[in-house]
């Protein structure tokens, strides 16, 4: 089983976190942020993946650290979690509609962190949630997990709809990246590794 699991204490956040690449029968998600508990439940979902998160956060300012930190600390799994990378498909993307919206993730597990981030959201806040976290969620996660990560929301107006299906988007093609493939030898790199 591809698993790994971390507890991460600083000033601003606790936070304690497992993540099970090959069973995804418990997920459970706690950060005190609603919305960003509901993005990260359909990240999960759709990455196939268990994910049980607890987070304490210093909500009294607001809820950037929380999410900036779930997002390092996961990056952080995913990397342990797939280990050497060898027999992963390591590429993956996905477009998710979600009615008027239509979003787009593109990955490469690389070693290789970078983002590329294309999305407007015109509500700043969705209940708790500052709406250009999920930009800084994104950032986080694609630098500790050392992943290159392309999103872009194509069209849309709906703010809830435009972050949901990044966030499905970034689940589906994660869900593909992750996959054993029978047919990849080793590592899928000309290189022999991947870093």
């Amino acid at each position: 089983m591809r698993t790994a699991e971390k507890a991460r204490k600083t000033f601003e956040t606790d936070i304690n976190m497992q993540v099970n690449l090959d069973d995804n029968s418990n997920i459970s998600i706690n950060t005190g942020v609603g919305f960003f508990d509901h993005m990260l439940t359909l990240f999960a979902s759709h990455a196939r993946i268990g994910l049980v998160v607890e987070a304490n956060g210093d909500l009294h300012i607001d809820s950037h650290h929380t999410v900036e930190d779930t997002g390092i600390v996961l990056g952080q799994l995913v990397k342990e979690a797939l280990g050497s990378k060898e027999g992963i498909n390591r590429y993956g993307n996905a477009f998710v509609p979600m009615d008027e919206t239509l979003g787009f993730v593109a990955l490469d597990i690389s070693g290789r962190p970078f983002l590329v981030f294309d999305a407007e959201f015109e509500n700043p806040k969705l209940g708790n949630f500052d709406t250009e976290l999920v930009r800084e969620f994104f950032q986080a996660f694609s630098v500790h997990a050392g992943i290159t990560l392309h999103a872009k929301v194509h069209y849309g107006f709906n703010t809830h709809h435009k972050a949901e299906s990044l966030f499905k988007a970034l689940g589906q093609s994660l869900a593909v990246a992750i996959k054993v493939n029978p047919d990849i030898k080793g590592v899928n790199s000309t290189k022999g590794m991947i870093e």
